[in-house]
């Protein structure tokens, strides 16, 4: 599965941004889906996962309430919308895909859970 995320640009602190994964060359319906994020000089964090039926919307506590992960698997897309955006929200954005058995409810937090990688989106909020 190749993945390739867009959608990041400059925003101002309180505005939206709608970040995009489109895969290609797999199953993607059969896939889980996250997002992760790295700013400069920290590790890279979970944001965001949902499973592969959209069923089951996980969540980081910094962003509940103000992102919503969403798919279209006839798309084969995925999307991470923000609501609210803050300027501890900039960061490389990056979307995954995994999937195991051993996952409870479908998704996972854990980057190194996933096998497919896009090569990020980078994300400004301007204060």
């Amino acid at each position: 599965v190749q993945l390739q995320a867009s959608g990041g640009g400059l925003v101002q602190a309180g505005g939206p941004l709608r970040l995009s994964c489109a895969a290609s060359g797999g199953t993607f319906r059969s896939h889980a889906v996250g997002w992760f994020r790295q700013a400069p000089g920290k590790e890279r964090e979970f944001v965001a996962a949902i499973s592969r039926t959209s069923t089951t919307n996980r969540y980081a506590d910094s962003v509940k309430g103000r992102f919503t992960m969403s798919r279209d698997n006839a798309m084969s897309t995925a999307y991470l919308l923000m609501n609210s955006l803050k300027s501890e929200d900039t960061a490389v954005y990056y979307c995954a895909a995994g999937r195991r058995t051993s996952w409870n409810y479908g998704t996972s937090a854990t980057a190194a859970e996933y096998d497919y990688w896009g090569q990020g989106t980078l994300v400004t909020v301007s204060s």
